[in-house]
């Protein structure tokens, strides 16, 4: 039988779930003097074998819903694409985002102005045909540049169980991030069965997402992974109880 408990729950109460659907991982090797400049100081560089990683996350994101509410109307279902990285603090792997765009100016309010997020507007089209996702995002917010994202993909494997100390596991299996706000460091727990993932084939038409943040991806071909559906459950954004300035 499978253990679909890969890492403790966190502590009171999880306030906040929603579901992530038909879910891409990009991910490029990128030299961590790299990224070294474009991360709090407070934070250390996680990195697999010395490598680390940057990563493109399409996704749709539906049942968006605070804890013991009904879903929010008009703001339950929307598009959203992150560009990431993974990070430590006091040896606890997370994600830190230097941008996340979604199709709805109300969850861009409620991100940066309750989590302290890099949220952005844009414009996106998802379709789906059959097994392949179309994705299509522009950036149209006055407080970041225009970017845009162009892609279809689709799962070429069965689903499977990444085991602990891969580098597929490495990459996805991440149940914390972190945030600054006012010189002070924040991180936010979520918890999720493992991911059930599926070895992908991806047509990256258009990608400037990382332009704004001076990363040049590499031009190789970047390392897939599709998911179905997850659902997360998200719990309080809190401030470091360590000296975490920056």
């Amino acid at each position: 039988m499978i253990n679909l408990i890969s890492h403790k729950i966190p502590k009171g109460l999880w306030f906040m779930t929603q579901t992530w659907n038909d879910l891409l991982f990009a991910h490029w090797r990128v030299d961590p003097d790299i990224i070294r400049n474009k991360i709090p100081s407070c934070l250390d560089i996680d990195t697999y074998e010395g490598i680390s990683w940057v990563g493109i996350i399409p996704f749709e994101l539906t049942h968006l819903r605070a804890r013991f509410l009904p879903p929010m109307p008009f703001a339950q279902s929307f598009p959203e694409l992150n560009l990431r990285t993974y990070v430590t603090h006091k040896w606890k792997p997370g994600v830190y985002f230097f941008s996340l765009d979604v199709e709805d100016h109300l969850a861009v309010f409620g991100a940066r102005t309750f989590f302290h997020l890099p949220y952005f507007y844009a414009q996106m089209v998802v379709v789906k045909k059959r097994e392949q996702i179309q994705y299509y995002s522009k950036r149209k917010d006055s407080k970041g540049p225009e970017v845009e994202f162009k892609a279809s993909y689709y799962p070429t494997s069965e689903p499977f169980l990444s085991k602990k100390g891969t580098l597929d596991y490495w990459l996805t299996e991440r149940y914390r991030l972190y945030t600054t706000y006012k010189n002070q460091l924040y991180y936010e727990d979520i918890h999720h069965k493992p991911w059930l993932l599926q070895n992908a084939e991806a047509i990256i038409h258009r990608n400037t997402i990382a332009t704004p943040h001076k990363i040049a991806l590499p031009q190789t071909k970047p390392l897939l992974h599709y998911a179905k559906r997850q659902k997360v459950l998200f719990w309080p954004l809190k401030r470091s109880r360590y000296d975490s300035k920056l």
